[in-house]
């Protein structure tokens, strides 16, 4: 029976996640063709065989597919679901069909409906996070251990996984940010700790270890504990109007994303491991252990984490993502003419081949870390 429960915790949270973030995405596609005269002739969600779907009275074929691992929108006269070109088919549709075509539309037309795809995925989280923190109010991470760095100055303390953090050097820790602001602050080089654990209450005196960090682009040395953020929200229960919620919102989705494309550069310029690049698995861990350990609030807002990266990701300028499609349209408005087929071609295939790479990569980090999850 333990396999059918870890089921349900694991694969139904991630199915249910993944479903909701990609009908959001395809729909962004979906609404603007349909605002620009565009005919979308499937919305799936899933690959492969149709398990149930229906067609709408603009001749849409709406169906959901067995493999529940992404979903695709095509577009009148495209060769295949990624547009990555015309169908052969499409030279003979009738006049009247080419004007609602997506192969015939300008480079304009087609640059906006690439966009409202991870346009809406941008949208959704930012709706997502106007509404906890006008609903709820603003949620914070508390200062609880969520991981301890081994050989690091809090592992050689004592400090465990789940202590909560109550004071350093005497003054009270509300966020987990607080931790790093103290810590640096620390004069003498031990810092005084105060945590809970369970019911106990214990005082601790740290020698901080000298660890790499970067900042501002330098790799620098810095006394630290040695401990990560367990990423378990709590509100503060002071619910914001809906302007200031929504403010917040926005400023909460530009930091998300600012700290994703530092962590991009990171690993691209070699600054930072590419161990932490994870794939479809790592998502089912997350939002598994997510369910069934933390409440509705956590998933939710991991929801819009997730929808803010799918966004971000399908921006990348890399062909087959929307991003490549931004940049060959883009390119396009600028010379003033179409890119040859031929050259689009190559650039598909290439970025398909990319991509393969990429998702090959990611699925092995996250076979080594559910590795030494379970087994190290």
């Amino acid at each position: 029976m333990e396999w059918l429960v870890n089921g349900v915790y694991y694969i139904v949270p991630f199915i249910v996640l993944l479903g909701i973030l990609v009908f959001v995405h395809e729909f962004g596609h979906f609404l603007i063709a349909r605002l620009t005269g565009v005919r979308v002739t499937d919305f799936s969600i899933g690959f492969g065989k149709k398990l149930w779907g229906f067609t709408d009275r603009h001749n849409t074929n709406w169906k959901i597919c067995a493999i529940p691992l992404g979903g695709y929108c095509q577009f009148l006269g495209d060769a295949d679901a990624a547009s990555a070109g015309s169908d052969e088919e499409a030279e003979k549709l009738s006049e009247e069909d080419k004007k609602q075509a997506f192969p015939f539309q300008s480079p304009w037309k087609k640059l906006a409906i690439v966009l409202g795809g991870p346009g809406f995925n941008y949208l959704f989280a930012i709706l997502i996070f106007t509404l906890l923190f006008a609903c709820l109010g603003k949620f914070s991470f508390p200062p609880v251990v969520g991981e301890v760095v081994k050989g690091g100055a809090a592992d050689k303390a004592g400090i465990v996984k789940a202590d909560r953090i109550l004071e350093i050097n005497g003054r009270a820790m509300e966020n987990f940010s607080d931790i790093t602001t103290e810590v640096a602050l620390t004069v003498g080089g031990v810092a005084e700790v105060k945590l809970r654990r369970g019911e106990e209450i214990i005082d601790l005196s740290v020698p901080l270890e000298m660890m790499e960090v970067e900042a501002n682009g330098q790799k620098t040395e810095r006394p630290m504990l040695g401990i990560k953020s367990m990423n378990t929200m709590e509100l503060d229960h002071q619910r914001m109007s809906l302007p200031a919620a929504f403010a917040e919102a926005c400023g909460e989705t530009w930091r998300i994303t600012e700290g994703t494309l530092r962590g991009v550069g990171q690993m691209i310029t070699g600054r930072r491991g590419s161990e932490d690049l994870g794939g479809i698995i790592r998502i089912a861990e997350m939002s598994g252990d997510i369910s069934r350990k933390n409440g509705w609030l956590d998933f939710v807002a991991f929801m819009a984490l997730l929808s803010i990266n799918l966004g971000l990701i399908n921006l990348f300028p890399i062909p087959v993502l929307d991003g490549g499609h931004v940049v060959i349209y883009t390119a396009e408005i600028i010379i003033r003419r179409e890119i040859s087929a031929k050259v689009k071609e190559n650039l598909f295939k290439a970025g398909f081949a990319l991509i393969l790479a990429l998702m090959i990569f990611a699925t092995w980090n996250d076979v080594v870390h559910l590795f030494h999850r379970f087994f190290a």
